[in-house]
This record gives C-alpha cells, structure tokens and sequence, in this order.
C-alpha cells in the first residue's frame, strides 16, 4: 500500500522502518441511520475494498465483516459571476461491517461545548452588569443628581 523509499537495509546496522499508508479514510456520519455494527467511511477513489479492509485490520486492528463501496459523484454548482458550471470532485464511500458483538458509536464532539457557551454567556452577562452599574457611578455625582462628573472639580 505504501509508495514511499526507504534506505537499504545494512547489515549490523538495525532501522526502524515504519510504512505508512498513501491512503487516507474519514469517518462519516450518515444521512440515514445505520445499525450499531456498520460505520460509513469518505475514502479516495483510488481505494478499493480489499485496502479498505487491509487498512482497518493492519492500522487499527479492527474485526472487518463485511464491506460495501459506491461511488458518489460531486455537486454541480454555478460559478458566481460566471456563465459556467464547476463540479466537485467525485469520491467513495464505504460502508463497513463490524462483527455483531461489536457496536460503534460516534464520538461527541460538540456536547460539552454547548455547556461552556452556557457558561461564558453567563460570565459576560455579569462583566456587563458590573460595567453598567460602575459607569453609572461615574457618569452622575453623588451629591448631585443629573449633572455629569465631569462638570464639576
């Protein structure tokens, strides 16, 4: 799978080798829900099922079933301005089966982000009062009303 040189190999003299892979995968939430045992991956189109599979059991050691592939064609859109269409590139997906004991479940990744806006809303929501109430105090004098500090010494 990989195309990449490596130095030779000399003898007595030990290398660490790592091969890494020309291919790359994105996890992809569906559309349509699937069952607890397939996950649908973005692949290139140069990748086949079988450097699917390679890839997930070699790399990451998971259990492959069974794996499905299509290839799905990029949008059509009208160039702003232009009298042109441009379409994106094209790419394939695949939907992998896992063993039925195995469940996947997509991570969370913007849960606990809401619960920090919540938080800061909450903290600039007091700054702002504190704000207001010091401005007012600076705007009016004490002993008197209605006249700005700054009209008197």
């Amino acid at each position: 799978m990989s195309t990449r040189w490596y130095p030779r190999y000399v003898r007595g003299n030990p290398q660490l080798r790592v091969f890494l892979p020309d291919f790359w995968m994105i996890l992809k939430k569906p559309d349509t829900p699937l069952p607890a045992n397939k996950v649908l991956f973005k692949v290139p189109l140069q990748m086949t099922k079988y450097d699917v599979r390679n890839y997930l059991e070699k790399i990451y050691k998971i259990p492959v079933v069974n794996i499905e592939t299509r290839v799905v064609m990029g949008k059509l859109k009208r160039a702003v301005g232009k009298g042109y269409m441009i379409k994106e590139d094209d790419w394939r997906e695949a939907i992998v089966d896992l063993p039925k004991e195995v469940s996947f479940e997509y991570p969370k990744l913007f849960q606990d982000t809401t619960e920090k806006l919540e938080d800061e809303i909450e903290d600039v929501t007091k700054r702002m009062d504190f704000v207001k109430l010091r401005e007012r105090r600076r705007l009016h004098h004490e002993n008197r009303h209605n006249v700005p500090s700054w009209f008197g010494l």
